[in-house]
């Protein structure tokens, strides 16, 4: 099919589909063409997970095998590519093997007849990581307000129910805020619940008495320690709006990071 045939707004509405549905997927965009190119700047396709293109026109097939490959790997890391394809005479004159990583921009062989070259910027759209909240307290509920304004997909647990498994590349972190309602069976919830975090809202005296019961009810100590108790950051919080930024803080923090580890320490 031509370029013609895709407008970005059909992959505006299919972007805004599969964000609706919490699958992870990829905008490639060109960002600069050399020599004759089917796709020029500014062409750009939707990708799934595996690199196939669901929507949009990038190029032919001698492009999107080197584009699928970037987009694997860039799900892979949790971070954007920068593919730069080249014919293999001007990978060969610039002393470049495909497959290198050079500054960030990995170099892939063009074998079109053509023997453009293309550069393409593959851009991750992951689904929002997940907050499970437990309780109906003032902290859980100012919480849930805070969290959903910075990009938090919030839900809400029970005693009674497990969180269900998590997909690959899916982030998920839950904070008991219980505050003497079903404690115990909420942190026991919590703990069978598939997460990369989980904190209790309450004091240190509070949860050691908690953490015991739990050890007592058959759950291993190391387990048991997992779990971060008080919640949030040392900021002096006292009301529970501030609590509840307190804690949003020191979710944000974990969440970012990786993101902020990728390019090596800047400080």
């Amino acid at each position: 099919m031509m370029p013609v045939d895709f407008t970005d707004k059909d992959i505006s509405k299919l972007a805004k589909d599969m964000r609706a549905r919490g699958e992870p997927f990829a905008i490639a965009t060109v960002v600069r063409t050399l020599g004759a190119t089917a796709a020029k700047p500014g062409a750009k396709a939707l990708l799934n997970a595996q690199g196939v293109i669901l929507q949009g026109w990038i190029g032919g097939g001698c492009v999107r095998n080197a584009l699928a490959k970037a987009t694997q790997r860039a799900m892979a890391d949790g971070a954007p590519q920068l593919v730069s394809l080249h014919p293999q005479d001007l990978l060969d004159e610039k002393g470049i093997t495909a497959g290198e990583d050079i500054e960030g921009v990995r170099f892939a062989r063009n074998g079109c007849p053509s023997k453009g070259s293309m550069d393409i910027f593959v851009e991750l759209v992951l689904p929002l990581p997940e907050l499970r909240i437990y309780g109906d307290s003032l902290v859980a509920q100012s919480l849930a307000h805070l969290a959903a304004q910075f990009q938090w997909a919030v839900s809400h647990g029970t005693a009674d129910t497990t969180a269900p498994a998590l997909g690959e590349g899916d982030m998920r972190m839950i904070v008991v805020a219980t505050q003497g309602k079903s404690d115990l069976d909420c942190l026991k919830a919590a703990l069978n619940s598939d997460s990369s975090f989980i904190a209790f809202v309450g004091s240190r005296k509070k949860f050691a008495v908690l953490s015991e019961r739990l050890v007592a009810d058959g759950l291993p100590q190391e387990t048991v320690a997992q779990i971060q108790a008080p919640a949030g950051l040392a900021i002096g919080a006292v009301t529970p709006d501030e609590i509840a930024l307190s804690i949003l803080a020191q979710l944000t923090s974990i969440r970012r990071h990786d993101q902020r580890h990728q390019g090596g320490d800047n400080e």
